[in-house]
């Protein structure tokens, strides 16, 4: 039997307003002591109102409009009813039936990934479960943190494009600066819903449904909960997969549940049954009333809108010609993206004033700077653990260094030397060069005159050279960087060495 995998993910993002959903208290939590930031609001007395965030509600738009989603003119704020210990109140302010954002896509690998709904609602209190311990501690702080959850169709069909939705989707709430993100403190969370069907029994209709053809009976989608990084998305939805066409052909049956993933074993771990709409008894916030969405107010909210992370990586691929794994790289974080384009930029403004064309000269470039700026920048940020944005060494210098490096009037090694000088200290790259005399020797004439010395002085190896052991003229360029403590330009000693050994 042939199974297919089917898969619609629903992620759930933190937004970092400077208050919370429904009340005035300070969002950011971090490093707050617990229920510090905390007020009856959203603590859940009875008799206190909400009064929704505006700003909060602008981000849902924006992320919306970033993922080609139409947007509701009219929504609303509903109660989703349950009870749970961090849920004060005994139910949610979510969204029902008029979310502020549905029917978008976004394009993974050229293909359209249907986007649901994107909704607005108040995360929940955080639960602790101690170790061996029969008591649960709970934090009030991350209550009414507003919360956006964006749901996908279910045309997901293997662990790999989910994996890379999820960071796509990461990449662009940190693209927009709405939302941190940080999977390990709970900013995002992913839950999957994971099934598998009899392959050619089943079709896809659209608006999350999967329906039958014949008599096929669909097997039931399973939840997982607890993801919590993109490796765990990977691996528990390839877990479930296995699992479920297991019992399958064990003739086990299964049932619809929610299903959280125990990282420490591998394995997804019964939760309870899972609910369906019906048994959160949705109705209409009635302290909240319907929210209007006007043209002039959408087309503000799109003005903010900016080259999102998986477009530029396409752009990044054609303009510059970057492989995808350095295009992935340099687009992973805005600030080192954009700090590349400036970079770029200053060595077209340096092609142009030598009056050769940048169109020539753009890849070569590009290509340069990506691996300095990969190979020996990031070895910096990494030890000092700094982001691009804090460093002294403007785009306008490192530039300057790109183009020292491309001229061949330094080395490699003379490139890294000055590289550390400027990142400790901001300098100007041609002062620091002229000030420990790290400039390429390209005079061939003096070079020559180094070269025969050596030559004389190495008959043995010259003789050994001739008769069929070409990899010695790399011990002759050795002998001529010593010589001349590194300065001399490698290309010119590659010719002259080849120019006399070759008509002896």
């Amino acid at each position: 039997m042939i199974y297919n995998t089917i898969i619609g993910l629903e992620i759930h993002a933190e937004l970092k307003t400077k208050s919370k959903m429904f009340c005035r208290c300070d969002n950011d939590i971090n490093n707050k002591k617990p229920n510090s930031t905390v007020c009856p609001v959203c603590l859940g007395h009875p008799g206190t109102l909400p009064y929704p965030n505006k700003q909060a509600i602008e981000w849902t738009i924006l992320i919306g409009l970033a993922l080609n989603c139409k947007i509701n003119k009219l929504s609303k704020f509903d109660r989703k009813n349950y009870f749970y210990p961090d849920l004060p109140k005994g139910y949610q302010i979510s969204q029902y039936d008029l979310p502020f954002c549905y029917d978008g896509y976004l394009e993974i690998d050229d293909k359209k990934i249907k986007i649901t709904r994107i909704h607005l609602e108040e995360d929940t209190a955080k639960s602790t479960h101690p170790f061996k311990k029969n008591w649960t501690l709970i934090d009030f702080n991350r209550s009414s943190t507003p919360l956006i959850e964006m749901v996908t169709e279910p045309v997901i069909y293997n662990a790999s494009e989910a994996k890379k939705f999820c960071q796509t989707y990461q990449q662009i709430l940190r693209y927009l600066d709405i939302s941190n993100a940080d999977m390990e403190k709970g900013e995002m969370r992913c839950e999957a819903n994971v099934s598998v069907q009899e392959k050619g029994k089943w079709q896809y209709k659209g608006n999350c449904e999967i329906k039958p053809i014949g008599d096929y009976k669909l097997n039931p989608k399973i939840e997982i909960k607890n993801i919590n990084s993109f490796k765990a998305i990977e691996k528990a939805i390839n877990y479930e997969i296995k699992r479920q066409i297991s019992a399958l052909k064990a003739n086990e049956p299964l049932r619809q549940e929610t299903r959280g993933w125990n990282k420490n074993i591998g394995k997804t771990i019964h939760q309870r049954i899972k609910e369906t709409s019906a048994d959160y008894r949705y109705f209409p916030e009635p302290d909240i009333p319907p929210i209007k969405i006007d043209d002039k107010w959408i087309n503000k909210i799109k003005s903010k809108l900016i080259e999102l992370p998986h477009k530029k990586k396409k752009r990044f691929i054609e303009q510059y010609k970057f492989d995808e794994a350095t295009a992935d790289i340099l687009v992973n974080n805005k600030n080192l993206a954009n700090y590349t384009e400036k970079v770029i930029s200053e060595l077209r403004a340096w092609i142009d004033s030598t009056g050769d064309e940048w169109e020539r000269q753009k890849n070569k470039l590009a290509k340069i700077t990506s691996n300095w700026l990969i190979s020996e920048l990031f070895k910096h940020l990494k030890e000092d653990g700094l982001q691009i944005q804090n460093i002294k060494i403007t785009p306008e210098n490192f530039a300057e260094l790109i183009a020292l490096i491309y001229q061949g009037k330094i080395n490699s090694s003379a490139g890294q030397r000055i590289l550390e000088i400027m990142y400790q200290k901001g300098e100007d790259p041609t002062n620091i060069m002229s000030d420990l005399g790290l400039e390429q020797i390209d005079d061939e004439a003096s070079l020559k005159k180094v070269i025969k010395k050596i030559i004389n002085e190495n008959p043995k190896q010259v003789e050994q050279y001739k008769q069929g052991k070409k990899n010695l003229l790399q011990y002759f360029v050795g002998q001529t960087m010593a010589a001349t403590k590194g300065k001399a330009n490698p290309k010119v000693v590659m010719e002259i060495l080849k120019s006399i050994i070759n008509f002896q």
